[in-house]
């Protein structure tokens, strides 16, 4: 038994080890054409495993030669008090029930989104760790309070509160914002249904230096909500996709990747 049980865990670490190497490479295509823009949306399916270390690596190299980054997760604002905190600390137990303390991280059954999994909190942990190494990293939220659902009105709000905190960058530094691939849009597509909402978050905020990526994958699940309830649904193969740039006026994403593989994440219960 003892032996299977080293078996596994080697085995766990080739798959993590295989993860990240993934999300290196996707991390390298993001950054070689997002170029020196300064507003990085990143448009997502929301609940995975592997997005947030996809995040944390960006993070990492953007922030490796000094340049200051901000973290805006689609976590309520009224949570940048308790993020502070923990990325202040020296991490641990006792900190992260102090940022779980609030009703957001609670939400739980079937009508759990997916934004609240032991992956986030990793994310945000790594986050913590590269300003201990001395890295100008900040982690803000930017989502209205808990029970707002998608509507004009909360992508007016987020675009305002994004808004904001680019501006309040320093001259060198970069927002990068993770957030649902709708939200990401640079503009409401021509056939949307009509409980879309006019214009996405994204869209409000193309004035600024702004590029919109959307991270797809080829294979795997995702974690999605449909009307009567939220669960696991697995991803039409893509196996033939490959990066996708787009200039055109009316797009909807300037970077369009698709990474190996998603699956579900590790959903807080």
């Amino acid at each position: 038994m003892h032996i299977w049980t080293r078996v596994m865990a080697a085995l766990l670490l080739i798959a993590a080890l295989v993860t990240t190497a993934r999300a290196d490479e996707t991390a390298m295509q993001i950054h070689q054409h997002a170029g020196e823009h300064r507003l990085l949306v990143l448009g997502e399916y929301q609940g995975t495993r592997e997005t947030p270390l996809l995040v944390r690596q960006l993070v990492d190299d953007y922030s490796r030669d000094g340049t200051p980054v901000v973290l805006a997760l689609e976590l309520p604002h009224s949570e940048d008090t308790a993020l502070a905190a923990y990325l202040a600390s020296e991490g641990g137990a006792e900190a992260m029930t102090a940022l779980r303390a609030s009703r957001y991280w609670s939400v739980i059954g079937e009508r759990h989104d997916g934004r609240r999994s032991h992956d986030m909190l990793e994310l945000i942990d790594a986050a913590r760790a590269l300003r201990a190494q001395g890295r100008a990293v900040q982690v803000i939220g930017y989502d209205l309070v808990v029970s707002t659902r998608g509507n004009q009105t909360r992508d007016d709000a987020m675009a305002a509160i994004l808004r904001q905190a680019y501006l309040r960058l320093p001259g060198n530094a970069r927002l990068l914002v993770l957030t649902g691939n709708v939200h990401a849009m640079r503009q409401r597509p021509a056939d949307a249904p009509s409980e879309m909402q006019l214009r996405p978050m994204a869209a409000m905020l193309a004035d600024l230096d702004l590029y919109s990526v959307r991270l797809d994958a080829r294979k795997g699940s995702i974690w999605a909500c449909l009307p009567d309830a939220c669960s696991s649904l697995p991803l039409r193969d893509s196996p033939g996709r490959e990066l996708r740039v787009s200039t055109e006026p009316d797009r909807q994403y300037d970077l369009w990747v698709w990474m190996p593989e998603l699956s579900v994440g590790r959903l807080l219960k």
